[in-house]
C-alpha cells in the first residue's frame, strides 16, 4: 500500500506547516458555518487532506454523504473517456453531449441534492485550474442558485486561474510549501519509515529526501517509501529530475538572448500546461542558472520573487517581474 494513502492525515493536528490556514478551518468546523473556499498552493501541501478533515469536523460520520469531490483535471484532460469509466457519473453521462454539458449536469445534480442531516453540503473541485472559462462561468451561476444548501470549494495551485466572478465569492486560503525541517519532522514520525534492515536512515539522507521534494510532503513520503523498498539503494537525484528541467533550460536561453516574450511564454507554459506553481518555476530556473550562469544578481532576483510568492503574491506577475529583472540587470 502506498504510504501517502496509508499515513494520510486524518485530523487537523496531523497536517504540518499550515497553522494559520488550519486555524480558520478549525473555526469553521467547530461552528458548522462555512463560506465558499479557494484553497491554493503547490502540490503536497495539505489542501485535499485539510478539506477532508474539515468535512469530518462539520459532518462527523456523515462526511462521505455530504462531501462530493470532482476531479476537474482528469475530467477536462481526458474528457468523454474519463466520464465513460467513472461509475459515480454513469447515470448522468450523456454520450451525445459535450464534456462541458455533461460537467454542468453533474454539478447541478449534486448541488441540487438535499444535504444529509445538515444545513449544507460541500462540492469540491480538485485541480480547478483545469476548469475552462465556460465551465467556470457556468459554475458561477450554479453557485448563485444553490448557495443556501451547498458550499463550493476550489483547490488549485494557481489562484489566478480562477475567474474573478468566482474568486470574489470565495475566501482564499494559501497553503505554503513546507520547509525541509517540517518535511523531515513528518518523515521521522512515519511508523518504521526511517528504519532499514541495516539501521536507521541517516539525518543526511532525510535532509536529501526533503530537499529533493521541494516543499511537497507527498513527494517526500513517496521518495522515502522507495528508499525503504530499495533498502537505501536508490538514486533520488535521478528520480527527482524531470522534463520540466529541459524546458527551464530553454527559458534560460531566452533570458540570455534578452527575449522576454519567449521567456514569458515558456514560464506560462510551465505553470499552465505542466501545472508547476510559481515557486516551482523559480526553483527550476535557479537550478539551471547555477549550472549555466552562476551570477549573484540572478540569485537575488529569484530569491525576491520566491519571497513574494510565499506571501501569496500573484504567480504570473511575480515570475514575469523576475524574468524582466534578470534580463535588464544581467543580460541587457
Amino acid at each position: 500500500m502506498l504510504w501517502i494513502e496509508k499515513y494520510r492525515p486524518k485530523k487537523f493536528s496531523d497536517i504540518k506547516g499550515q497553522d494559520e490556514v488550519l486555524e480558520h478551518l478549525k473555526g469553521f468546523a467547530s461552528s458548522s458555518k462555512l463560506p465558499h473556499l479557494l484553497l491554493f498552493g503547490p502540490h503536497g501541501t495539505g489542501k485535499s487532506c485539510a478539506l477532508e478533515c474539515l468535512a469530518r469536523g462539520i459532518y462527523g460520520d456523515h462526511s462521505n454523504e455530504n462531501l462530493t469531490i470532482i476531479e476537474s483535471g482528469a475530467l477536462f484532460r481526458h474528457g468523454r473517456s474519463w466520464l465513460e469509466n467513472e461509475d459515480r457519473f454513469s447515470h448522468l453521462y450523456r454520450k451525445e453531449e459535450s464534456v462541458l454539458s455533461n460537467f454542468k449536469r453533474i454539478v447541478r445534480w449534486y448541488a441540487s441534492m438535499k444535504p444529509f442531516n445538515t444545513e449544507f453540503k460541500i462540492i469540491a473541485f480538485e485541480e480547478s485550474h483545469m476548469l475552462p472559462f465556460d465551465a467556470q462561468a457556468a459554475l458561477r451561476r450554479i453557485m448563485e442558485k444553490y448557495s443556501t444548501t451547498c458550499r463550493f470549494v476550489f483547490m488549485t495551485q494557481q489562484q489566478t486561474s480562477i475567474i474573478p466572478a468566482i474568486a470574489s465569492r470565495c475566501l482564499p486560503l494559501f497553503f505554503r510549501p513546507l520547509s525541509d525541517e517540517e518535511i523531515i519532522s513528518v518523515l521521522r514520525h512515519l511508523p518504521a519509515g526511517t528504519e532499514l534492515s541495516d539501521g536507521p536512515v541517516s539525518e543526511e539522507e532525510l535532509e536529501f529526501i526533503a530537499g529533493s521534494a521541494k516543499g511537497d510532503c507527498r513527494k517526500a513520503v513517496t521518495y522515502l517509501q522507495l528508499y525503504h523498498i530499495k533498502e537505501g539503494d536508490l538514486d533520488l537525484a535521478e528520480i527527482s529530475g524531470s522534463e520540466t528541467r529541459l524546458i527551464a533550460q530553454s527559458l534560460f536561453s531566452s533570458l540570455k538572448d534578452c527575449n522576454f516574450p519567449k521567456a514569458k511564454e515558456t514560464a506560462e507554459m510551465l505553470m499552465i500546461d505542466y501545472g508547476l506553481s510559481g515557486s516551482e518555476v523559480v526553483e527550476e530556473i535557479s537550478k539551471v542558472a547555477k549550472r549555466e550562469y552562476n551570477d549573484m544578481r540572478i540569485a537575488i532576483a529569484l530569491a525576491d520573487a520566491d519571497i513574494r510568492l510565499c506571501h501569496a503574491g500573484n504567480e504570473f506577475v511575480q515570475v514575469n517581474a523576475a524574468l524582466s529583472r534578470i534580463i535588464s540587470e544581467v543580460f541587457f
